[in-house]
């Protein structure tokens, strides 16, 4: 009897112990993905999103540029498959840092776009616009994998100081496929 009673108060206390460091939060779900980004972050995160959107629209505009100027079904597709991976990244970054309170872009960053890894110049845009047929495709696949290198560089920067986890999971998904349509850019036999 004595040993039943010793159980009943310890558990007793640890009940009451648990309760206590529960606190109001215990029935917040703890797998609330989108609760995430606003939960964890820091300047790391946040200078990652604002760097990282003008340099995957840049991106897109490269893209675009492969209907009009190329017959090239594996660039075609490519082109096709960064437009559709990289608009909703935008997206996502965009209500990210509107959630976070901070700007689309920080003042201090405003006309740097082609100072950032991998950005093209506009002496390089207006070449990749003018040139089509084979020399578009052979210009576009040396400046896309410039371009990649510099949002892996990007990712992986943030993968090392950031501290946000859907921020880290974008920035994982962005190694992987990007370096991924490296390779692919890399054995396209473009002459």
């Amino acid at each position: 009897m004595i040993r039943t009673f010793a159980v009943m108060v310890a558990l007793g206390a640890g009940s009451l112990t648990l309760a206590a460091c529960g606190g109001s939060d215990a029935a917040t779900p703890a797998a609330d993905t989108s609760a995430s980004a606003e939960a964890v972050f820091n300047d790391a995160d946040v200078t990652f999103a604002q760097g990282m959107i003008p340099h995957h629209r840049q991106a897109i505009d490269m893209a675009a540029l492969a209907a009009d100027r190329t017959e090239n079904p594996a660039i075609l597709d490519l082109a096709t498959r960064i437009q559709g991976a990289q608009d909703p990244e935008i997206e996502m970054m965009q209500g990210w840092l509107q959630t976070w309170g901070h700007d689309e872009m920080a003042a201090d960053m405003e006309g740097m776009d082609h100072d950032m890894s991998g950005m093209m110049s506009d002496d390089d845009m207006t070449a990749l616009e003018a040139a089509s047929g084979p020399e578009f495709d052979r210009m576009f696949a040396e400046m896309m994998i410039e371009h990649h290198q510099g949002a892996i560089d990007m990712a992986q920067t943030v993968m090392d100081d950031g501290a946000g986890p859907d921020v880290r999971n974008l920035a994982q998904a962005i190694i992987a496929a990007q370096s991924a349509e490296i390779t692919e850019m890399q054995n396209l036999d473009l002459g």
